[in-house]
């Protein structure tokens, strides 16, 4: 279609659906819009259809409004209305007169931190125009006034994001904007609170962050912010001691009548004061994107006086500053801060709990309960902090965790928000905390809630429970029929992997772990799940942990021996022979199995067990040498044959170390030395084991003759077996029974044991 062809443009107005708004007072009105572009000679050349959409607000809306009135208003003005839908509209009008409140809740979760909507004082009689801005600069060299009206008529290009560019190339307009927000700041709160909005609409954008820093804006921000909180410090001071006054002296009405005065001033005072903080601690926010200069900030410090500010009214106030908390809280440094900051009373965080470090944080919860996006802002801040295991005994002292758990229990079989579930996990792996959630029926309505739904996060919480010694873990008796029965079924994996994990910490003296695999048929499972490959590694290494702990006891020894699970195992440590956790937990297995005389038969008769454990003596790792050695031990105790060769590899490996070092030695030393009278070299490779000589005995230098043998190490002290360096283990059986001290489990990515972690070298969370 050629464009001088078309002539008209034909639009058409369809009125569709009327409904009223989910969250305001308003009205949603859906339409077409049909648009045809007609030819010279009138006839449609092409056409468009799109569906619209118009709010009607109805801020003049409440309990006393005339709805018949209103909607007579509604249909006059709105052409999209027909009038013969007067009837429905005064309907809706009616619905929204008598909505409950919960939809005003609703509204207040739209509050957006960086929703910076006008104040007072922003308003003007006349339009701003960019070919204007001489003169607006003009008027910041006047009297206060003046340069309140020009801040603001600049403030109002600033606020159209295509003047930005402009504005930053006009260096005499900011330089002047800054020149007075430096002087003159303390003169006029109106003044600094436009001057730092004009800054703030630069904040928004990354690329104009250098200005900002070259005008040092935000150096200033943190002043005046610091300057306005002691102000505001002296306010209520004096007004407190005003209305001391007039209670002293009830009589006297010139007390009261001053005090009302004042207290009429204050609260203009701290309004005007609420908007200026509000702008500053934006602009600082949009600033802090920048890790250095949030650095800077934390210098001067910025969290104090975030968290100073929390004793206001102002909810807009509130979420930003909480927001700017729940960023800074990321980093450590940032996080103790706050944890040892405490709240004056009477602030909106504030609360007469002890000990005084946390009790600050750990009731924005409660306090915030009343508004989701603050309660999940304020949750997300007390994650951090709980990440922290020196901050975690700390929540045992507030009311916070009894909190927590009724906002679980309240979500019923609805979905546990992700900051609220991962605070519990990292709360239940602290043992005075695991004690208060098992107080009443608290352990019980977690299983029940976790089983019922399969929820996994709720189990990883159970099993952070399950692995504290105690009252607590014998609470879990009642419920190990109900753990086994999932490990059967098919559950997601995930799941499973919590529930194994939960059983695996059972290390319960009472537990009659055969019954349980016998009546669970767990022992099949168990050694299915040990083929490298059957399942995901971290299901498989739950699998190896779970024999790890039945294996302590006897009967349930020899059943999984009989199993062919041994087998299994040396199986998948070959497998896995890379990882650690794996042949660690492998290893822990073979050690619990060696105590028990049936099983011991048969990994030292039948298996090949012990040579590889005697491999894995000189293991880089030093927590797998700990298991190794300490099960070695006992093998070579109980088996002559296997004793020697264990012995063996340990003077070998002690003597090569020797070696090594004197061979070192001799390189180190000058030329002469390193030669015989002959001209050849005094000694090679391997000729050392000719020099008897050179070998020590208890009592100093070994017989020349060289009569010794590995069995020297177990001879000394009265034939006590000896460890890899000649001194005695420590893993000494007292007997045919179990050792004097069994070395704790060893710990795990999933976080076993992390009040007594025997491995140190492995985390104690996931």
């Amino acid at each position: 279609m050629q464009s001088d062809d078309a002539r008209y443009l034909k639009r058409k107005y369809k009125g569709g659906s009327l409904d009223v708004h989910p969250t305001e007072k308003a009205l949603v009105v859906q339409y077409e819009v049909e648009a045809t572009i007609l030819g010279e000679m009138g006839d449609p050349m092409l056409g468009e259809r799109k569906e619209c959409q118009k709010i009607i607000r109805l801020k003049s809306l409440n309990s006393n409004t005339d709805i018949a009135s209103l909607a007579r208003k509604v249909v006059e003005e709105c052409r999209l209305i027909s009038p013969s839908r007067l009837p429905e509209v005064e309907q809706l009008l009616f619905y929204l007169q008598n909505r409950k409140k919960s939809a005003e809740k609703k509204e207040k979760k739209q509050i957006k931190p960086r929703d910076l909507t006008p104040f007072e004082g922003m308003e003007l009689d006349e339009e701003a125009n960019i070919n204007s801005i001489d003169d607006y600069i003009e008027l910041l060299y006047e009297d206060i006034p003046e340069k309140i009206r020009g801040a603001t008529l600049i403030l109002h290009l600033a606020r159209n994001p295509d003047n930005l560019e402009e504005l930053l190339q006009n260096e005499t307009a900011l330089g002047a904007l800054a020149r007075v927000l430096r002087e003159d700041w303390k003169q006029s709160v109106d003044l600094a609170t436009t001057i730092i909005y004009v800054f703030f609409c630069f904040s928004s954008f990354s690329q104009f962050h250098g200005l900002i820093t070259h005008y040092k804006i935000g150096v200033l921000c943190m002043s005046i912010i610091e300057h306005e909180l002691k102000r505001y410090d002296l306010w209520q001071d004096e007004l407190l001691k005003k209305k001391k006054a007039g209670d002293d002296d009830p009589d006297n009405q010139n007390l009261k009548k001053e005090y009302e005065k004042a207290l009429k001033k204050y609260h203009g005072l701290l309004t005007k004061q609420e908007q200026l903080l509000r702008v500053a601690l934006y602009l600082l926010l949009n600033l802090s994107e920048d890790t250095r200069t949030e650095l800077k900030m934390r210098n001067k410090n910025i969290v104090h006086l975030l968290v100073k500010t929390l004793d206001r009214d102002s909810e807009e106030l509130l979420v930003l500053v909480v927001s700017f908390l729940k960023k800074l809280s990321i980093f450590l440094e940032n996080k103790n801060d706050m944890a040892e900051i405490t709240l004056p009373k009477g602030s909106v965080a504030g609360s007469d709990l002890s000990p005084p470090p946390l009790p600050s944080l750990g009731v924005w919860g409660q306090n915030y309960s009343g508004d989701e996006a603050q309660r999940q802002i304020a949750m997300c801040i007390l994650y951090h902090i709980s990440m922290d295991d020196r901050f975690k005994s700390m929540f045992a002292y507030t009311d916070c965790i009894p909190q927590v758990m009724k906002m679980l229990f309240d979500c019923g079989e609805e979905r546990i928000d992700a900051e609220l579930i991962s605070f519990c996990i990292n709360l239940a792996a602290n043992k005075r905390n695991a004690q208060i959630m098992c107080e009443g029926n608290g352990l019980k309505m977690l299983m029940k809630r976790a089983l019922k739904l399969k929820d996994p996060l709720m189990m990883k919480m159970i099993r952070n429970i399950s692995q504290h010694d105690g009252p607590s873990k014998n609470l879990f008796i009642d419920y190990v029929g109900d753990l086994a029965a999932q490990i059967g079924l098919k559950e997601e994996e995930e799941f499973v992997i919590e529930c194994l994990g939960t059983l695996s910490n059972l290390t319960i003296p009472d537990l009659d772990w055969e019954l349980v695999l016998k009546e669970y048929n767990l022992v099949p499972y168990l050694k299915d799940h040990l083929k490298p490959g059957s399942a995901e590694d971290d299901l498989i290494l739950e699998v190896v942990i779970m024999i790890g702990t039945v294996s302590m006891d006897d009967s349930c020894a020899v059943m999984l021996a009989k199993s062919g699970i041994i087998p299994a195992l040396i199986e998948l440590l070959n497998a896995q022979q890379e990882d650690d956790e794996f042949v660690c937990q492998i290893v822990y297995v073979f050690y619990q199995m060696v105590f028990h005389q049936a099983t011991r038969d048969v990994i030292i008769k039948e298996t090949q067990a012990p040579a590889y454990l005697i491999d894995l003596m000189h293991d880089k790792n030093a927590e797998i040498r700990k298991v190794c050695d300490n099960t070695l031990d006992i093998i070579a105790e109980y088996d002559v044959e296997w004793g020697k060769k264990i012995q063996s590899e340990k003077f070998r490996w002690h003597n090569s170390q020797w070696l090594e070092m004197v061979e070192n030695r001799q390189m180190d030393e000058a030329e002469p030395f390193m030669y015989g009278d002959d001209g050849e070299p005094f000694l090679q490779n391997g000729d050392i084991l000719e020099r008897p000589d050179l070998f020590y005995s208890s009592d100093g230098i070994i017989p020349v003759d060289g009569a010794i043998s590995p069995e020297f190490f177990t001879d000394f002290q009265n034939g006590d077996l000896l460890g890899p360096h000649g001194f005695p283990s420590s893993s000494l059986t007292d007997g045919y029974g179990q050792t004097g001290v069994t070395p704790a489990r060893p710990a795990t990515a999933y976080g076993f044991r992390p009040d007594e972690p025997f491995y140190y070298g492995y985390t104690t969370s996931r």
